[in-house]
């Protein structure tokens, strides 16, 4: 863990970048080596084609990102994260946000150990 899901509106796909996004994201969790083990870190992103926004008179767009991690972080670690992806998602988006209706939203989700299940061998590389 943790786990990046990127979901967006397919009227967004050519304007957004998306594998850059991936890397910026990845790089936030990958500066908090003490929290999150490097070999744990996944994103993946999800274009919606079957969506609607608001009231469906405009072409609205949207962002959401999922940051699912294991129980047990301090809060404040937490928030600082989440705090910097956030900032990250934003100054990504600041042009096509100032061009065009555009939401964008983040969440935390966190889960315990006892309800997870996992193998990797990835975190001996960075060992």
């Amino acid at each position: 863990m943790p786990h990046i899901i990127v979901e967006y509106t397919d009227n967004i796909k050519h304007d957004i970048q998306i594998e850059e996004l991936l890397m910026k994201m990845n790089d936030v969790l990958i500066s908090y080596p003490t929290i999150f083990p490097i070999g744990g870190i996944r994103s993946r992103a999800i274009e919606l084609k079957h969506y609607r926004v608001a009231d469906g008179t405009e072409d609205d767009a949207f962002v959401h990102v999922i940051l699912k991690i294991g129980a047990g972080r301090k809060g404040r670690d937490k928030t600082d994260v989440c705090d910097k992806l956030f900032a990250t998602m934003e100054d990504h988006f600041a042009q096509l946000f100032s061009k065009r209706y555009l939401a964008l939203s983040m969440e935390l989700s966190e889960f315990s150990e006892s309800g997870t299940y996992k193998k990797n061998n990835i975190h001996n590389r960075f060992k």
